[in-house]
């Protein structure tokens, strides 16, 4: 599977605007440190399938490459903003998969352009994108919200950002479909106190526990984790990395 993050952030992303904490700053000098919106694109059978529209740059990336498909995990504006300028494109419609909102984001679905919006898409129902296999589960966050579980007959890879901890049927799920890769919200330090909609590294690194992947990235990250580990780097199992943009599968295999 080819699996690319383009954006691992959270919806402040880092550098946070008017911060400067050490994260903040050291992303400001060195770009590869700074983190879009939470976001990444799959590739099969010749066809780039994005996985949530939060960059601002989003219609300039599908000016260059047309998506077959958007997967939108949920419809807060950091992870469907870069819709907003796309739709009134030309050109061939472009179907755009999500969960079941009927008040979406805005007028989106009220004036969509060239976004074809499909039917709300019900939980642990598969659709086919030609060879790849999607399987949409809830998780637990402030709007309705969807993971995907991705197989393209040789890597099933788990995109699971935005919940704060799995709902119970998600995770019995999981640990049936047994997926190659995990791709886990990990949003706040584990000092943070008062936890509601992401997950701390804490809870994630015990989620990714529980269902024990042969490897794992942890994205949604806040500027705030970003400096804790600059102070104390994390203790993290060899199969888990905290994901940065740009990153792919293939690079876990060039560096382990």
């Amino acid at each position: 599977m080819e699996f690319r993050f383009t954006g691992t952030g959270d919806s402040a992303q880092v550098p946070r605007f008017g911060c400067g904490c050490a994260a903040c700053t050291r992303a400001r000098v060195f770009t590869s440190l700074q983190r879009g919106p939470c976001s990444a694109e799959v590739r099969g059978d010749g066809k780039r399938y994005l996985l949530d529209a939060g960059r601002m740059d989003l219609a300039l990336s599908c000016e260059i490459e047309r998506p077959a498909a958007f997967l939108i995990t949920h419809y807060h504006a950091d992870h469907v903003q870069g819709l907003f300028h796309l739709r009134w494109g030309s050109g061939e419609s472009i179907p755009v998969y999500g969960p079941k909102d009927p008040h979406g984001c805005a007028d989106l679905h009220r004036n969509p352009g060239v976004l074809d919006f499909q039917p709300g898409l019900k939980p642990f129902k598969p659709i086919k994108l030609d060879s790849l296999t999607v399987t949409p589960v809830p998780l637990k966050h402030s709007k309705p919200t969807l993971g995907y579980c991705l197989d393209d007959g040789g890597t099933r890879l788990a995109y699971l950002t935005d919940t704060f901890g799995l709902p119970v049927e998600t995770e019995r799920f999981l640990n049936s479909w047994q997926p190659d890769v995990v791709v886990l919200d990990a949003c706040h330090p584990a000092s943070y106190l008062t936890p509601r909609n992401h997950n701390t590294i804490t809870q994630a690194l015990d989620i990714i526990t529980r269902l024990n992947p042969p490897r794992a990235y942890l994205t949604h990250i806040s500027h705030d984790l970003d400096a804790e580990c600059l102070v104390k780097p994390p203790d993290l199992p060899l199969k888990v990395r905290i994901a940065k943009d740009g990153d792919t599968l293939a690079d876990w295999s060039r560096t382990h």
